[in-house]
């Protein structure tokens, strides 16, 4: 029996693109392809939906019309001889065919086939294929799609029945291939890094083809974190598709706004100044100065109503540009800095959007050294640093993730107990921010934007 696998995108709710896909790539004795139902896909209570109900009951129908000679499993549902059948155990071509979501050891089949499309988190690709033990010849196969924060990203796979590897395919990228259960290779264990630059282009542009944007708005600040947020937003759209706007201050230092100038310089892209000064000095000439936060925020607001201006005026999505350790900290202003439409790093600390910024550095200099090597700063009084007000970050992000990904209490992690709890504390009394920012690509199990859960509500901290 000739096995195709078939890693192909899919949309949540566009029935017509699914058709169209999977019918263009039917082959083999036997093709499978990712579950393709729309509470698979991310379509939450869309599966209430009656009209999207019988979508999805027509959609199947309508492959099954087309009475392909090709045995063809769509997840768990079986599509041959002009029909449609739901089961978890098929006998296809004389050969027992097992179906689940999950694997389950000991099962007696000739084929097992795990179909689940699985949202992509850094550093568990490797140990989710180690910990497939098949004693039977094996497949996983996975879809390529976005929904909501998750990313299906692909890696499907398969094994034989000596738990030998014998097909891998890429991270955010179409492929089908027949399955040579003889043919042993090696795991290609790519770079985190790779893997991130991937997942998040792939959902910018799935982001914005599903929801009709053509364009992105971004602002620049001379930092990293808006200087990566640039370089992915032109990998995804194409630097004819991705505008920043400058908005400097009166505590803008003349290195950032030259940074941010010599960052559009080298992606390509177009982008306009747009000083705060005066429009600051304006609203605050009959009120108090107090150099508060206050003040500090009515900044970082400022620049939020101007960068909604052109999203509006333009029809441009607007790129928040927070990170997963300012998230943490709450270090950001709810209206301001934090405003926009979809996040690309929201789930990357700032440690690792260095190692990111590095990474797209590696064959040339697209970010300025200059903004990788300076301090972190929100430039919203003179000579201000992130480090005033927060940990170091090589040591805040340790604990973020010790805390958040490891599950460890404040007595296991490490540092001193005095910063931990400060650190927790603000993790739990800040989920009323968090709460109400954009969407963004989730890049850990245990994303701000799924995986965590926190009451926003609650006195224990």
């Amino acid at each position: 029996m000739k096995i195709s696998l078939a890693q192909v995108r899919l949309k949540t709710g566009d029935f017509d693109f699914n058709f169209e896909n999977i019918i263009k790539n039917v082959k083999g004795d036997l093709v499978i392809f990712p579950q393709a139902d729309i509470e698979s896909l991310g379509g939450k209570d869309l599966v209430l939906d009656e009209k999207c109900r019988i979508c999805q009951s027509e959609f199947y129908q309508k492959i099954a019309d087309k009475n392909f000679p090709q045995n063809i499993l769509i997840g768990d549902v079986l599509i041959r001889n002009g029909q449609v059948e739901y089961s978890d155990e098929y006998e296809i071509c004389g050969k027992k065919v097992f179906v689940s979501d999950t694997f389950i050891e000991d099962i007696e089949c000739d084929l097992y086939v795990l179909a689940k499309n699985r949202y992509f988190a850094m550093n568990t690709y490797k140990e989710f294929v180690d910990s497939i033990e098949t004693k039977t010849n094996f497949v996983y196969v996975n879809a390529l799609g976005l929904a909501d924060c998750n990313v299906y990203a692909g890696g499907s796979f398969a094994k034989n029945a000596d738990n030998k590897l014998v097909l891998q395919m890429p991270v955010c990228e179409e492929d089908i291939d027949t399955v040579d259960f003889s043919r042993v290779i090696e795991f290609c264990d790519e770079p985190m890094e790779k893997q991130v630059l991937a997942v998040t282009t792939f959902a910018l542009k799935e982001y914005c083809e599903n929801t009709g944007f053509k364009k992105v708005i971004l602002g620049l600040s001379g930092g990293i974190d808006s200087a990566l947020t640039a370089a992915l937003a032109v990998q995804a759209l194409g630097a004819e598709n991705v505008f920043g706007i400058l908005m400097p201050s009166m505590f803008s230092s003349e290195g950032s706004i030259k940074d941010s100038l010599k960052l559009a310089e080298n992606l390509g892209m177009q982008t306009v100044t747009e000083p705060i000064t005066s429009l600051f000095e304006n609203f605050m000439c009959e009120r108090e100065r107090k150099h508060d936060l206050a003040e500090e925020n009515l900044q970082a607001r400022l620049r939020g109503l101007i960068l909604m201006f052109y999203s509006n005026r333009e029809n441009m999505l607007l790129l928040s540009t927070g990170n997963k350790s300012e998230s943490a900290m709450g270090f950001g202003t709810l209206y301001g800095d934090l405003a926009g439409g979809y996040n690309l790093i929201c789930d990357l600390t700032k440690t690792n959007v260095y190692k990111l910024s590095n990474y797209i550095n590696r064959d040339c200099k697209i970010i300025p050294q200059e903004i990788i090597d300076k301090a972190p700063s929100a430039e919203l009084h003179p000579n201000q640093k992130d480090s005033d007000r927060l940990p170091e970050y090589d040591m805040l992000d340790e604990i973020i993730e010790m805390y958040l990904e490891q599950n460890m209490t404040a007595d296991e992690i490490p540092y001193d107990r005095t910063v931990v709890d400060e650190v927790i504390r603000k993790i739990h009394r800040f989920q009323f921010k968090r709460h109400q920012v954009c969407l963004g690509v989730r890049l850990t199990e245990r994303a701000f934007c799924g995986g965590v859960n926190l009451p926003v509500v609650q006195r224990l901290y």
